[in-house]
């Protein structure tokens, strides 16, 4: 979230407000999975945004079908930016 915060301002365009984020960044810039994360995409349901963006590299498969966000798997920094900024 504090990477695509800066790409924002970098950009002056704002992000919009249903996106959430979890991840990690690379220093290579790939996008790195988190633990935890089943429970991160249902906090992020819980407070009402609409998808989410997570690591393509998650370990275990993410069973999209129990939650009502859409689920958005990214693997790098340039893949991240062309999906916010066009």
């Amino acid at each position: 979230a504090v990477l695509c915060s800066l790409l924002s301002s970098y950009e002056d365009i704002p992000l919009p407000y249903n996106i959430c984020f979890a991840g990690e960044v690379g220093l290579s810039g790939e996008i790195r999975a988190v633990n935890r994360i089943e429970q991160r995409i249902a906090e992020a349901e819980k407070l009402g945004f609409e998808k989410i963006i997570v690591s393509k590299y998650t370990q275990k498969a993410i069973s999209t079908q129990s939650f009502n966000i859409e689920v958005i798997q990214m693997a790098r920094v340039e893949e991240l930016y062309r999906y916010l900024f066009g």
